[in-house]
């Protein structure tokens, strides 16, 4: 690929005169998830020598299918799930690498809901008998109508997240409060705002009370006129597999890195290297590690003042996943969805083999936040039996299914600290400004500094983000 095609390809304005500047002549990335594997890809394609470290035995970071403990042939995620049919940048690299996309399309289709001891198919109970306080208009709307009533309007408000620029200064005011406050500033009642944090929104950070509303409302905009969701067939783990395939030789792998080294006209790491250290000298160094484990790397001379704070302020949401064999699919015969938003501890259920046939099926429990944190003090068999108490009373008879269970805390995983990246009242903007764009010879990237924080499409816009930055820098 030439350098004009890949600025293209990276979504930004051909750079004049960038086609006859030098290419660099060494760019380390740090991190072989989609991030890193993307920028890395990138350059390597427009001809300069990249060389990517990576602490684990593996590609991925973050994307990971499971196949132990289960028969059968089946499989089920742990990390990165769906592929929305609007995030181009992720269907374009499976195209690229030859990866094959299957749409997701989960039977039957609509949402249970057990909220507060009642169980609901929202989709299918017309009269959403909801056990809440609700408003007699917010009774009559249902919970449709009060997605349109209290957050739609905003969301055009809010623009296109990925336009250069975002967000507008009149949105800081959004940035200010949490998405709970957002929702009882637009007229919810306390009962209404409980209700719309279930399911999606709970799934970040300790939910919508902690979460900056604008960070939310940027993801609602960004998921606006999806149609379909789609998942690597195989396993979403194919995907990096394949890019790290294209990079062959040039990743290293059990090579962690435990210091950076930045500077203005070159850049450093060291890593752990055959019981020793080893420092590598680059002309700019790509790090896609995120923020919980950057912060603890030995960073010298130090980033500025305002990169640093915002590296130790962004979290990390506390995710545990307990994935549950069943020997059926018995939800499809008593016509239950296979998908369920929950007010207990487990606060959202999907079934993992939704594109695997079979008779066998894998059921994914999401416990999110504080629940998580609980949770992950007990060992692997605690876990289960916790997960199953709560899943009795949405889909009664699950425990008798369960043959096989695998969990994985994504608190405990040292090289990612968390799953996905949140940010509390007023640090989405801050960020932004403070980790977008190079230090010196430093770029940073992941799906904490992108417009699709959480999704694979973040962390590939991201790593072709920082590619692009790191061609543009160099000297006429």
């Amino acid at each position: 690929m030439d350098r004009r095609k890949f600025l293209a390809l990276a979504g930004t304005a051909f750079l004049p005169g960038a086609a006859a500047r030098r290419l660099p002549r060494r760019v380390i990335v740090v991190g072989a998830g989609l991030a890193g594997l993307s920028a890395a890809g990138a350059l390597a394609e427009a001809g300069v020598d990249v060389t990517v470290l990576e602490a684990r035995d593996m590609p991925g970071g973050r994307v990971r299918t499971l196949r132990a403990p289960f028969a059968d042939g089946l499989y089920a995620e742990a990390g990165a799930l769906l592929i929305p049919d609007r995030h181009r940048l992720v269907r374009e690299q499976a195209e690229r690498v030859g990866v094959t996309l299957v749409p997701v399309a989960p039977h039957p289709p609509g949402e249970l809901y057990h909220v507060r001891g009642r169980r609901i198919v929202v989709g299918a109970d017309a009269t959403e008998a909801w056990p809440l306080d609700l408003t007699p208009e917010e009774r009559a709307l249902g919970l449709a109508g009060m997605w349109a009533r209290y957050v739609a309007g905003a969301l055009e408000e809010i623009g296109d997240p990925t336009m250069p620029g975002w967000p507008a200064p009149s949105l800081a005011r959004y940035d200010a409060m949490t998405m709970a406050a957002f929702l009882r500033s637009r007229g919810a009642s306390p009962d209404a705002t409980a209700l719309l944090g279930l399911g999606y929104l709970d799934l970040a950070g300790d939910g919508i009370e902690s979460c900056s509303a604008l960070s939310m409302l940027r993801d609602l905009a960004l998921r606006r006129g999806t149609r379909r969701l789609w998942s690597v067939a195989g396993g979403n783990d194919r995907l990096p597999a394949a890019m790290a395939a294209r990079l062959a030789g040039r990743i290293g792998y059990g090579t962690p890195v435990i210091r950076l080294e930045p500077g203005t006209r070159a850049a450093a790491v060291v890593t752990q290297w055959n019981g020793g250290t080893r420092r590598w000298v680059a002309d700019h160094v790509i790090c896609t590690l995120p923020p919980p484990v950057l912060a603890r790397l030995d960073v010298a001379p130090a980033f500025s003042a305002a990169r640093r704070a915002a590296i130790a302020a962004i979290g990390a949401t506390s995710l545990t996943r307990v994935l549950l064999q069943t020997r059926t699919r018995f939800w499809r015969a008593e016509g239950l969805p296979a998908s369920a938003v929950t007010d207990l501890p487990v606060k959202w259920v999907w079934e993992a083999t939704a594109t695997q046939s079979g008779v066998r099926g894998i059921l994914d429990a999401h416990v999110v936040g504080a629940d998580a944190r609980r949770l992950a003090t007990l060992p692997p068999s605690g876990r289960v039996g916790q997960v199953l108490a709560h899943l009795e009373r949405v889909y009664p008879g699950a425990a008798a299914q369960v043959d096989a269970t695998a969990s994985v805390d994504w608190d405990a995983e040292p090289w990612a600290r968390g799953a996905y990246a949140w940010f509390r009242p007023g640090q989405l903007t801050s960020s932004l400004r403070a980790l977008t764009g190079p230090e010196g010879c430093i770029h940073l990237a992941g799906e904490h500094v992108s417009s699709a924080s959480g999704w694979m499409q973040g962390a590939i816009e991201s790593g072709l983000r920082a590619a692009r930055d790191v061609l543009a820098a160099q000297p006429a």
